[in-house]
């Protein structure tokens, strides 16, 4: 049982990496795009915002299955 737990925490935290990147590349590109203006500047903002939630989620993923896996 804890090992099908420990698999499926495993991919969600995958998947939470690498949803990281991914935000984490679209807000550098939307930073540096060279577009200014009000609108750019908040895209920038809010996909920075999402990365540190997508990120909290990791970690908290990855203390999940880290207790998991030390339990077995």
């Amino acid at each position: 049982m804890s090992d099908t737990v420990a698999t499926i925490l495993e991919i969600l935290v995958y998947i939470a990496m690498g949803a990281v990147v991914i935000v984490l590349v679209l807000g550098l590109g939307s930073m540096s795009g060279g577009r200014k203006g009000e609108k750019a500047v908040a895209r920038s903002n809010k996909l920075m915002r999402w990365r540190v939630g997508i990120q909290f989620v990791a970690i908290a993923l990855l203390a999940i299955l880290v207790f998991v896996i030390k339990k077995n």
